[in-house]
């Protein structure tokens, strides 16, 4: 009978079996025996293990050229890899980590048996991000002694690594490969099983947002990926990302997901199928969302889909001059953005006061630019001239384009839309900075709905390149084409969508922060946890409560409410949690205290 793990003490683990040497397997393996580790690598195929050996030769080989490894280190690595068909050569090993293929058929055989060759102590780590942990470890003869290792690609370049107690796990056995990660160099997250654990579990289900937007013919494909990666800040886009890990392994991982939690959002989107079972299957099919020029590659190819430039839009109406309407933070950075372009600027709000204090923000920002070297202190002070305050919207009698940034408040933005529909000349575009109401209700309050179009800018606008151009039913085709124009001129990225709650940011973003606020209710991981996951394995420059304490919580709530009465959708209906602090007062940072406290000002 095999002691019980809680009474046998483990020794370091020094010897480490990794089974299946595709891409995932093999980047373990260096990671392992760069870190001092014995290793022994293992696969059905001869052809692919000696593939992985001669990766790993390749990576020290570039390692060495940087200056990462000496050639003596490099040898050291590399004698301690050793690859084999074989499953005896595990017999030996403290750790065996597999990465075989997403099925519980070929996991579950494997775990049987190790179970005849490894010895009693040997810990069994499977690196699935889609199946239970669970029932592999009660399929197996030793089941405390079965745990997940969750390794995120590429595992060289990625700190985080996810560990996956069941119920059944030993805690020892969990603080040995906790133990083993902090000594890889990496950041070990400890979380509970179920399917996409922490950052797969919020990023396929936006990923899978991203799929059904798209395959709506909401937005193209580039404008969805450009959209995440500027509004964002992501390394990738969704469309892109999902090229990358495989369609068909998004979909596994979708459907384990969907199997356990029965949300809408987790079931796959009908693309991910119909791409799947025609081979499309991403970048190493060659084809995906995207088309690139071979198998395995990350060249990008023009296909049918991809866009023309210049592609004989309407042409557009001139625009000399602009009017903003607003005094807050979203409006002074507006007006600052086009007064730097070289357009005369009318920054228009409820007093004269109130301009021109907003007038006075631009030139303190301009002031900062001025002290970092961005602009001589000359041309500050041209593109503030450029900049006219006003108290009153009649200031905008001659503007070719009206833009308001006041409150995200429909009544309010109505009423100001019917005033510019009676001050702004005929022909005057009248564009909303809004991030979740309806342009085509700013729109019938004027009697020019076919002049109205949707300009969101990212806060803060000097910085953020994004501008979501939302045209409405009546929107007149030369008023797209002249706000793309605009948009080029003032060095923004455009990205065009529908009229609908959220656009594509908002859309995209607020149900993956929704989700990461249910984790924490659920108990399942804590807010340090969650964020680490995201921000090491998903490459975010946030962590989801980090964004939502910036973001503000009574501006999330305000958000996510739009999305669920919008779609119509119970996976969209705003965590209570979220709920519960907004009616606390808790709104984040502006209020020293969200989901994190703040030192107070």
């Amino acid at each position: 009978m095999v002691a019980p793990l809680s009474d046998t003490p483990l020794s370091p683990l020094r010897t480490i079996a990794v089974i299946g040497l595709g891409t995932m397997g093999t980047g373990i393996t260096e990671v392992l025996a760069k870190a001092g580790r014995e290793v022994i690598g293992i696969d059905i195929s001869e052809a692919q293990a000696a593939r992985s050996l001669a990766a790993v030769e390749a990576s020290t080989a570039r390692a060495v050229q940087r200056g990462r490894l000496t050639e003596q280190e490099r040898a050291a690595v590399l004698a301690r890899v050793h690859v084999s068909t074989d499953l005896r050569t595990a017999a030996d090993a403290d750790l065996v980590i597999e990465v075989a293929p997403e099925s519980y058929e070929i996991k579950q055989q494997i775990f049987r048996e190790l179970d005849g060759l490894v010895r009693p102590e040997t810990i069994l780590a499977t690196g699935t991000n889609a199946l239970s942990v669970t029932r592999l470890a009660a399929d197996s003869a030793r089941p405390e002694r079965v745990l997940g290792l969750h390794f995120f690609n590429p595992a060289p370049a990625m700190k985080l690594v996810e560990v996956v107690s069941s119920v059944l796990t030993a805690p020892t056995a969990v603080t040995a490969v906790t133990n083993l990660a902090l000594d890889l160099g990496k950041e070990p997250v400890a979380v509970g099983d179920r399917p996409g654990f922490v950052a797969d579990g919020l990023l396929f289900g936006y990923l899978n947002q991203a799929a059904a937007m798209y395959e709506a013919r909401y937005a193209s494909r580039e404008d969805i990926d450009a959209a995440m990666r500027l509004g964002c800040g992501l390394p990738m886009g969704p469309l892109a990302l999902l090229d990358l890990i495989g369609v068909d392994t998004a979909r596994t991982v979708l459907e384990a997901m969907y199997a356990e939690s029965h949300d809408r959002l987790h079931a796959p989107a009908p693309i991910l199928k119909q791409l799947s079972e025609a081979g499309l299957t991403g970048r190493k099919s060659g084809r995906g969302f995207y088309t690139y020029d071979a198998p395995n590659s990350a060249t990008v190819v023009p296909d049918a889909l991809t866009p023309l430039s210049g592609d004989g839009a309407a042409p557009g109406r001139p625009v000399r001059s602009v009017g903003v309407a607003g005094s807050g933070t979203m409006a002074s950075g507006i007006a600052e953005v086009f007064a730097k372009a070289g357009y005369d600027v009318v920054l228009a709000a409820r007093s004269e006061e109130k301009a021109q204090t907003a007038k006075a923000r631009i030139g303190k920002s301009l002031s900062r630019s001025v002290d970092k070297g961005r602009l001589t202190a000359e041309t500050a002070t041209r593109i503030l001239d450029r900049i006219t305050p006003a108290g009153s919207y009649d200031a905008f009698a001659d503007v070719d384009l009206a833009l308001e940034a006041v409150a995200e408040d429909l009544e309010i933005k109505q009423q100001l839309f019917a005033t510019l529909d009676k001050v702004c000349q005929p022909g005057a575009i009248l564009a909303t900075t809004t991030s979740s109401l309806p342009v085509v209700a700013c729109a019938r309050a004027t009697s020019r709905p076919q002049d109205v179009i949707g300009m969101h800018f990212f806060n803060p606008a000097p910085a953020m390149k994004l501008v979501e151009v939302v045209r409405t039913v009546l929107t007149a085709d030369d008023v797209h084409a002249t706000v793309r124009e605009v948009c080029g001129r003032i060095k923004k990225h455009a990205v065009d969508c529908g009229d609908r709650a959220g656009f594509i940011v908002n859309a995209l973003l607020f149900p993956y922060l929704n989700n990461a606020i249910k984790m924490v209710q659920e108990h399942y991981a804590s807010l340090d946890d969650i964020d680490a996951a995201m921000k090491l394995g998903g490459g975010y420059p946030m962590g989801p409560f980090e964004l939502l304490d910036v973001v503000g919580l009574d501006v999330s709530l305000a958000i996510e409410k739009v999305l669920h009465r919008e779609f119509r959708d119970p996976g969209l209906a705003p965590a209570p949690l979220l709920e519960h602090l907004v009616a606390a007062g808790c709104l984040g940072r502006k209020t020293g205290r969200g989901f994190r406290e703040y030192a107070r000002r």
